[in-house]
């Protein structure tokens, strides 16, 4: 009798496994796709991913995702490619995380290498305008992320006051402290307020990593770490601990790794200060993770073998840390947030995570991007057609694309 409860039992939880079962080729060929068209940085990246994996894919609901995000914004390394993992791995097990990243990483490194071998910088008023366009996309679907968001994740006066409180110390404190901050104290906040108005747990993918195999990630971490700052002679391994080392160290993503790659690479003199500002001007005309900066690096720094030897190292170099970090921590999220506590502050986490998109959304996204009638009008324009007229993001991509382009020629 027992055994045939617990089998009943379990029959749900298989199939619920098997709803989510995907291929790891189903899963590379959708961030490939994504890693062509994701243009904004990182806080675009996570608007992105919400439209194609939340809203169009179903593979997992709104809180799950918002769970992934709070939890990436705690672990060090780039938290979109965090979160493109992670939905990689649920969906496809260790092959769909690692299709996940290749998928969304290999279009960008690819364009920047070939940058550092002497492709051209789109620096004629075309190519300008061009980039231009991509900025005021990204105002679009941040804006068109934080209003699906706050509808579904602060639908109380509790969370939106959660939301808010995040957007004026992120505003106060911009760069990782302010992150990390809000995250914590809107968690602390959801443990106080929203037991009252807890929400059924986020529905999402199966988790192929056990408590053992999240420790032997954890340890590797750390070892690897320690590894980093030994010194060793200059070459590959000198090379791959000084990424390893900014990858390892930066809180926050996106551009928080410029300072630490210019401190790995510019201040031992393997790259000078005018070649790291090309390629970081590049990095900014590519779509995908601004970490793919380190295969520019890589490329042309002046230890280590070079070329594509080198930006294959430095690439690994930059992810590993992240990936080891979010692999160790992920089994345990996993069991956490379905205690009753652990859901209240979660539920505090993901409207903080809200007020940090609002807060993104103004800063760098809408002072980078809008600076005249003209763009503001392009911007709208892409979140009318987002928001009512459902339409595709690759559209509206080439939309505002073409219309900062004409901007540009214009000016």
């Amino acid at each position: 009798m027992s055994g045939n409860g617990r089998t009943s039992a379990m029959a749900p939880e298989r199939a619920q496994n098997r709803k989510h079962a995907g291929s790891p080729l189903e899963v590379l060929l959708v961030f490939a796709r994504l890693g062509f068209t994701c243009f904004g940085g990182p806080i675009a990246h996570i608007g992105y991913f919400r439209d194609e994996f939340v809203l169009r894919r179903r593979w997992l609901d709104e809180r799950a995702y918002a769970d992934l995000v709070g939890l990436c914004q705690f672990l060090p390394g780039p938290a979109s490619s965090q979160v493109g993992f992670s939905l990689g791995l649920m969906r496809g097990g260790y092959l769909g995380g690692l299709a996940a990243w290749v998928g969304f990483t290999l279009p960008s490194a690819i364009a920047l290498v070939l940058f550092a071998f002497g492709a051209s910088a789109l620096r004629d008023p075309a190519g300008n305008g061009l980039l231009h366009g991509l900025k005021l996309v990204a105002v679009a679907i941040v804006a068109q992320a934080v209003l699906g968001m706050a509808r579904n994740l602060c639908p109380d006066r509790q969370r939106a006051s959660i939301a808010a409180l995040a957007l004026v110390l992120m505003t106060a404190l911009p760069g990782a402290i302010g992150q990390v901050g809000a995250i914590v104290l809107g968690g602390i906040a959801g443990l106080a307020v929203c037991r009252s108005n807890m929400d059924a747990i986020g529905g999402g993918g199966a988790m192929p990593i056990s408590g053992r195999m999240g420790i032997v990630f954890l340890v590797t971490f750390f070892v690897l770490l320690a590894l980093a700052f030994m010194p060793v002679r200059p070459g590959v391994l000198a090379l791959f601990s000084a990424l390893y080392r900014s990858g390892a160290l930066v809180f926050g993503g996106g551009h928080v790794v410029l300072p630490l790659l210019r401190n790995a690479v510019v201040v031992p003199g393997w790259v000078s200060d005018n070649t790291f500002l090309a390629g970081y001007g590049a990095a900014q005309a590519v779509p995908g993770p601004l970490f793919t900066f380190a295969a520019y690096l890589g490329a042309v720094a002046g230890v280590g073998p070079g070329g594509i030897t080198g930006a294959a190292v430095a690439l690994v170099g930059i992810f590993v840390p992240g990936i080891l970090a979010l692999m160790g921590t992920l089994p345990f999220w996993h069991e956490l947030r379905a205690l009753p506590g652990a859901r209240a502050a979660m539920a505090g986490v993901n409207a903080a995570v809200v007020g940090l998109l609002g807060a993104a959304l103004y800063n760098p996204v809408w002072t980078s991007a809008v600076q005249s009638p003209a763009d503001f009008a392009v911007a709208a324009t892409g979140f009318v057609l987002l928001i009512i007229w459902n339409a595709p993001p690759l559209l509206v991509v080439l939309l505002c694309a073409i219309a900062g382009i004409e901007l540009g020629l214009s000016v």
